[in-house]
């Protein structure tokens, strides 16, 4: 099969462009129905949405501005993508000292309107402008909720992908997206239903933690609930997928996943982890694919 390919409009911790290939051989011959409670960047999304046509989807995430910028793109494309071709511009004819500037202040304003709770489209051409541009493309807030990553180094960044953008726009039309906790896509799924589950990974050292995208944290009792979810909506017959770290990479004693899935069939995929606090952190990893069939 020829695949489309369409790429996430954000980079994000995790991402799982790279992993597709994996996980596409872990998709039902047909989907009827698809579900993702953890959308990130949404490069299963938005590879389910170009090949598989399902006639109903829901996604969800706990980060609001994320969700917002979703909802901005399927809503309202010619105003996001004329902002944001704006930025690219302002942004790619200046020099360092005055990109920082402008990164500076923008990061100010977007931590105005978060906190004021503004899901429009400045709030969503920011979100897009500081992932484009920021260090890493990370996403991390600190105590108060306030986005607080520094600046990145990049000659000519694209900001404004506006072909991409688009496609994204007419994919997402017939989308229900959805802001908050992942068990509000119980209601959703049924046995026609493909739910792709892409939680925040469980940390593999102490410090791998920064990756976490909002103030509500994910240990292990959350993986544990998220465990007993997994098994809800598999005894309805639900075609399930789970991604998450390998505790083995760091312990090969750590059997966590083995046993919390015992009942499911878990393959170790080697992944290229890029988004890392350190260079040289990066490297090829170890990761898990839960599957219940």
């Amino acid at each position: 099969m020829n695949y489309t390919t369409v790429k996430p409009f954000i980079k994000w911790a995790g991402g799982k462009s790279q992993l597709l290939n994996e996980i596409r051989a872990k998709y039902p011959e047909t989907i009827d129905k698809y579900c993702e409670p953890f959308v990130g960047g949404g490069a299963v999304l938005l590879d389910v949405l170009a090949n598989c046509h399902p006639k109903e989807v829901l996604i969800n995430d706990i980060n609001a501005e994320l969700i917002g910028t979703y909802k901005q793109i399927r809503d309202n494309i010619d105003d996001v993508v004329a902002f944001l071709a704006e930025l690219q511009n302002r942004f790619w004819e200046k020099d360092d000292v005055a990109r920082k500037e402008m990164y500076m202040t923008k990061r100010e304003r977007f931590n105005q309107l978060i906190s004021a709770n503004s899901t429009g489209v400045e709030t969503a051409v920011l979100f897009i402008f500081l992932n484009k541009t920021c260090f890493n493309g990370l996403y991390r807030v600190n105590g108060k909720g306030a986005f607080n990553v520094p600046i990145g180094s990049y000659k000519k960044p694209p900001i404004c992908d506006e072909e991409n953008l688009r496609k994204i726009c007419n994919l997402l039309k017939n989308v229900t997206i959805q802001f908050g906790d992942y068990s509000k896509c119980k209601s959703f799924i049924d046995s026609r239903t493909f739910v792709y589950i892409d939680p925040p990974y469980r940390p593999l050292t102490a410090t791998s933690s920064f990756t976490s995208y909002t103030e509500n944290g994910f240990g292990d009792k959350e993986q544990i609930e998220l465990g007993k979810f997994v098994d809800e909506i598999s005894a309805k017959g639900a075609k399930v997928v789970v991604s998450n770290s390998d505790p083995k990479n760091s312990d090969e004693s750590d059997s966590f996943f083995d046993d919390l899935y015992s009942s499911y069939t878990i393959m170790r995929i080697s992944a290229k982890r890029m988004i890392n606090s350190k260079g040289n952190a990066r490297g090829h990893i170890s990761e898990l694919l839960i599957c219940n069939s």
